[in-house]
């Protein structure tokens, strides 16, 4: 049986939104599926007018699809802030994290540096190649792949993702935030699908993600609750 609402999000989000979904259906009664994938393939399958009840994407896409028609016109509301965080293999030193220049030196010292497709990984290749790294030892994750899922299994030395992305992959450990000097910070919204059949019970679940209620559980999972309404 289908669920009573049906979403895709990216895989930042999936380990929030897989703990909300439950708790919102044993409150409502009313069930909530929400694919997690990566979100350059879940901007893709919404382009290709799969449907969708709700979208939850970084921001920035969230923009272009709503100002494209993919998402019904001023629907997006703040869900959860996310920060970079550095990671290394399980028992391998940490690196230090204390300012730029210090994380700008042991990064620069790694053999092999991973970052994603997503909106830190963006950021962090540009950090990359202003600090000089050697484009030979940069190395992409695929498109939905962890880019601890590469630091686990000795692809990569070190590598730079959303926190929330680091903390259910085993075999590695989180060194910490990249310092305040040189991080960035990114917005998760969410937003009502163009082709949404019941508007009104999605908006209802976009009220309760966003609300004060699911604070805890977005700290649970690495993130913060929003400061910005996106």
């Amino acid at each position: 049986m289908a669920a009573d609402i049906i979403g895709i999000s990216s895989m930042a989000t999936r380990q929030i939104l897989a703990e909300l979904s439950g708790a919102y259906q044993q409150k409502t009664g009313r069930s909530v599926a929400i694919e997690a994938v990566g979100g350059v393939d879940a901007a893709r399958r919404i382009r290709a007018n799969e449907k969708f009840d709700i979208i939850v994407l970084a921001d920035d896409a969230l923009k272009k699809l709503e100002a494209e028609g993919f998402l019904k016109a001023g629907s997006r509301a703040g869900f959860a802030e996310s920060s970079i965080a550095v990671a290394v293999r399980a028992g391998k030193p940490r690196p230090d994290l204390t300012n730029e220049a210090t994380t700008k030196a042991a990064v620069l010292a790694a053999q092999s540096v991973g970052y994603s497709t997503g909106p830190s990984g963006t950021y962090a290749l540009k950090l990359l190649e202003q600090w000089g790294v050697d484009k030979g030892r940069i190395v992409q994750a695929p498109p939905g792949v962890p880019v601890g899922t590469l630091i686990a299994r000795g692809d990569v030395e070190l590598g730079f993702q959303q926190m929330s992305e680091f903390l259910d992959v085993a075999g590695i450990e989180v060194a910490g935030l990249l310092p305040a000097e040189i991080q960035s910070v990114t917005l998760f919204v969410c937003g009502i699908g163009a082709q949404a059949g019941n508007e009104a019970g999605v908006r209802e679940l976009i009220g309760y993600l966003t609300s004060p209620d699911t604070n805890a559980t977005k700290w649970k999972h690495g993130m913060e609750p929003p400061r910005r309404a996106g």
